[in-house]
């Protein structure tokens, strides 16, 4: 039960922050952040691990994403604080897809492969839906460029937080670690 309250508090954060984003709003998005957080870093059996994910993936994402932004992938609606970095909102994404990645996206721990494909697709295909349907971004470049780009950015990040997930929490629900470290 825990795993699909992650998933449907991690979905109606994305709806709430590229909803709001679309109308001109950065806050939404914050706001269902903080009730998603709130809960979960409440009932997390792992709460020093999903800060340090939760502090790590809201900077790096905010990176990422400004990289994106100053590169001309993107383009994004209600560019609060500034237009030449990541908008709020978008952090907010990261900060609750942080919260996700021991939890309802836990089905790609120790699975690289599945990790690169859920990236290269999932990743692109989140962006295009909060461009085209929400109208929270843009793209920079031609659909397919920025789409491409997206693409390779996540493909490369999915399994790399997933490891770094792994690594902060090898062993969930008693079943065996995801990762097997060779013992000397």
């Amino acid at each position: 039960m825990k795993i699909l309250l992650n998933l449907i508090l991690f979905q109606l954060t994305w709806m709430a922050a590229v909803g709001g984003a679309g109308q001109g709003l950065w806050w939404p998005g914050l706001v269902m952040l903080v009730v998603f957080a709130g809960w979960h870093l409440a009932t997390t059996p792992w709460l020093r691990q999903d800060l340090v994910l939760f502090a790590g993936v809201t900077l790096g994402g905010f990176a990422v994403d400004t990289l994106l932004l100053q590169l001309g992938v993107l383009r994004y609606a209600t560019p609060v604080p500034s237009a030449a970095v990541a908008p709020i909102w978008i952090v907010v994404l990261w900060a609750a897809f942080a919260l996700t990645l021991n939890h309802s996206m836990r089905f790609l721990r120790g699975k690289a492969a599945l990790g690169v494909l859920f990236g290269l697709l999932g990743g692109p295909l989140a962006y295009w839906v909060a461009a085209k349907v929400w109208g929270a971004a843009e793209f920079g470049m031609a659909d397919w460029q920025s789409l491409l780009c997206l693409g390779l950015a996540w493909a490369i990040l999915t399994p790399l937080l997933m490891a770094w997930a792994v690594k902060l929490v090898p062993q969930i629900d008693g079943a065996a670690p995801a990762v097997q470290v060779a013992s000397a």
